[in-house]
């Protein structure tokens, strides 16, 4: 079942006002690790998958990126990235990441911050999202820890990719809070996809 709290008006009042909803990247704890992360945007094609506010989607336009497309589930998300992160090369699209098309080989980066709890297959997904990629791709992405979600195993567990025979990176930053504030770990991994 896709899920979508963002569209329910008083989930959406709260949320609208966190600091990372008003301010951007910069008030969002996991953006200076995930920052490091990232590839160079010059002239490259983008996908964002679970856009929100369109703050990765700026930061892609501000950084160069060719053309950047987000989506998302939340209509109310997506106002409010057009009204706030609006630029030439940018378009927004309300799909659920589940349902997106992928086209094949149509990105050169793949980002995808804080989306993915929400996704029951995400072993289908990634076959997706590898697919979209071209050869030599990035797809970046971050992760809510499974102690912030009451249904507990969606992010939990180990993701065994399923692709073709390739060399590809794999980034996960993964959130847990075990005192204020909170603390990232970050894993890189090189990955080779059997």
């Amino acid at each position: 079942m896709k899920e979508n709290p963002y569209d329910n008006e008083t989930f959406f009042e709260k949320y609208r006002h966190f600091p990372r909803s008003e301010k951007g990247l910069t008030t969002a704890g996991e953006w200076p690790a995930l920052q490091k992360l990232l590839p160079d945007f010059t002239g490259k094609r983008v996908l964002d998958l679970g856009c929100g506010f369109g703050w990765h989607c700026q930061y892609a336009a501000q950084n160069g990126a060719k053309n950047i497309l987000g989506i998302d589930i939340s209509s109310k998300m997506l106002e409010i990235a057009r009204q706030k992160n609006a630029y030439s090369n940018v378009i927004y699209r309300q799909t659920a990441i589940e349902d997106y098309e992928f086209p094949e080989n149509a990105f050169d980066i793949v980002i995808s911050s804080l989306a993915f709890h929400y996704i029951e297959d995400f072993s289908g997904l990634y076959q997706k999202i590898y697919r979209c990629l071209v050869k030599g791709g990035n797809f970046v992405f971050s992760v809510e820890h499974p102690v912030f979600r009451q249904k507990g195993n969606k992010t939990g567990g180990i993701m065994r990719p399923t692709a073709p025979n390739n060399t590809g990176r794999l980034i996960i930053i993964s959130r847990k809070e075990s005192a204020k504030p909170f603390f990232w770990v970050k894993m890189s991994l090189n990955i080779i996809i059997l």
